[in-house]
């Protein structure tokens, strides 16, 4: 009877070469893992005990991919966290949560369902208040001085049902939202493997959130896309938002081409 085997990826995390398997499996996409000498880009390799493994590096920097995306967003927007309380909403591993520190958060309530996630280093910062097995739209109210910068990586829920809780919670902040479509479309809009592969689908599930968030009052600051790929390979976007009465501040340069305001649709498209 052979060995027993497991996933690359799985091995990597076990044998402390990366924190996650987010992390293993960017590295081993990235050329950056071989497998007794040879390199290996699949993470669902099997591998046994007698393999040896090898990192080059780690392309992420980040305690999960979502800090890459955050990052991108907090630049092209022209966003800081300096000083700031933050609430990071679907924090899980605190991708999120480890950007707003390194670029000076005062303090980042880091929001998630589930229990235990939070990297270690982040779940011992002082500046982090973590909420575990918490959804934001039970939660009450915050145990401390309000947030006034929100961000939201939230998932198997449209953002059109968190939106009025963030703004409950934040009522003067401003947001960065990941929008994932395949949480928007709806189940006819979701192809093989999950993916929404139609990009007038991706545009319509971007500005059915647009259009929620005006009708609550908020204000686009712009939308772009990720800079890397959802885990499960669909295109997500990032939405700035500001408080406001209108959308007429908003910044339609901050629009790539291809995405568009709920003003540029029609009614029956929403």
């Amino acid at each position: 009877m052979g060995a027993a085997s497991t996933r690359l990826d799985v091995a990597l995390v076990q044998q402390g070469f990366y924190p996650s398997r987010q992390r293993a499996q960017a590295a081993i996409r990235a050329g950056l893992v071989s497998v007794n000498g040879r390199v290996v880009t699949r993470p669902s390799f099997p591998v046994t005990a007698a393999d040896r493994l090898e990192a080059a590096g780690d392309p992420i920097g980040y305690v999960s991919r979502g800090g890459l995306k955050l990052a991108a967003a907090l630049d092209r927007f022209g966003v800081s966290p300096a000083g700031r309380v933050c609430l990071d909403v679907g924090a899980s591993t605190g991708g999120f949560t480890q950007v707003l520190l390194e670029r000076g958060a005062r303090r980042v309530y880091a929001v998630d369902v589930g229990r235990g996630q939070l990297h270690p280093d982040l779940a011992r910062d002082p500046r982090v208040v973590s909420l575990e097995e918490t959804d934001v739209r039970t939660l009450a109210a915050l145990p401390g001085e309000p947030p006034d910068l929100v961000t939201c990586d939230v998932s198997f829920i449209s953002l059109t049902l968190v939106l009025p809780h963030l703004l409950r919670l934040a009522p003067g902040a401003e947001q960065i939202l990941l929008v994932k479509p395949q949480f928007e479309v709806g189940r006819a809009g979701v192809g093989k493997g999950g993916i929404v592969r139609d990009p007038r689908l991706r545009e319509e599930a971007v500005a059915r959130v647009l259009a929620a968030a005006t009708a609550l009052g908020l204000v686009s600051g712009g939308v772009m896309p990720s800079p890397i790929l959802g885990g499960d390979g669909n295109q997500e976007f990032l939405l700035y938002l500001r408080p406001g009465a209108s959308p007429a501040g908003a910044d339609p340069a901050c629009r790539p081409a291809g995405v568009v305001a709920p003003s540029d649709h029609v009614d029956n498209k929403l």
